[in-house]
């Protein structure tokens, strides 16, 4: 049986945005647990369960990852490239939700392996409209 309610990573450093993905979590009322971290690396050490995130009962495994493209000390590029190249990782569904217009972000996502791009809107109805939507997609899509 497939658990709907999986652990959900919000890959981002803005703390704006990751005010307006939880306010999106609120208004769409989804009940998966939403976790943030601020940078590549700390996506890392979560999935690794490393340094500040060594416990998997306080840090679960996630069902899908959202990240952003920039942020500081380890971009969502290189962060997607090293989730992919690890074994224990790489069928984790990636959805790289980023303010990014640039077609080469987009064109090196997919070409790495991101399972989704959506440029994060800046108006919120849309951005929670956005959430509720990836939220659909992922529930009804069965996940490894």
């Amino acid at each position: 049986m497939i658990n709907h309610n999986f652990p959900v990573l919000l890959v981002e450093d803005n703390k704006h945005d990751v005010f307006f993905v939880r306010r999106a979590w609120q208004v769409n009322r989804i009940t998966n647990p939403l976790f943030v971290v601020p940078h590549g690396q700390a996506c890392l050490d979560y999935l690794r369960h490393a340094g500040d995130y060594a416990d998997p009962e306080k840090y679960p495994r996630p069902g899908i990852i959202m990240m952003d493209i920039r942020m500081p000390i380890m971009d969502g590029i290189e962060c997607l490239q090293q989730i992919r190249a690890d074994p224990t990782l790489k069928l984790i569904p990636v959805i790289m939700l980023t303010t990014s217009k640039e077609d080469a972000d987009r064109l090196r996502s997919y070409q790495i392996g991101c399972n989704t791009f959506i440029q994060k809107p800046v108006d919120f109805e849309k951005l929670a409209e956005a959430v509720r939507a990836i939220h659909i997609y992922w529930t009804l899509s069965e996940l490894p």
